[in-house]
């Protein structure tokens, strides 16, 4: 029965949402680990934001690193984060 449920349209379950991390505080940015699965690993990506002149701005970013658990993909993307920021601060955002 599943096989014809697949080959005439039945339904699947939607691939869940990659987590929200909970938002930590880093040099008047705010920084969120996003790690998503890919090929059984979980890739190391978050987003970065700040308000610049009242305009909430937005930076998300994808690296090609990978883990075996969601804990240090999370932890290694808060990570990269910082990194960012240290690197490039506000020019991020242009």
């Amino acid at each position: 029965m599943s096989f014809l449920k697949s080959l005439f349209g039945g339904r699947t379950a939607a691939p869940a949402p990659p987590p929200r991390g909970e938002p930590v505080a880093y040099k008047g940015y705010v920084i969120r680990a996003e790690p998503f699965q890919n090929n059984g690993q979980y890739q190391t990506a978050g987003v970065i934001e700040k308000e610049v002149d009242g305009v909430r701005k937005e930076h998300r970013f994808i690296r090609a690193d990978s883990h075996a658990s969601l804990d240090d993909a999370t932890s290694f993307s808060l990570s990269k984060a910082r990194q960012i920021v240290d690197l490039q601060g506000d020019r991020m955002f242009e």
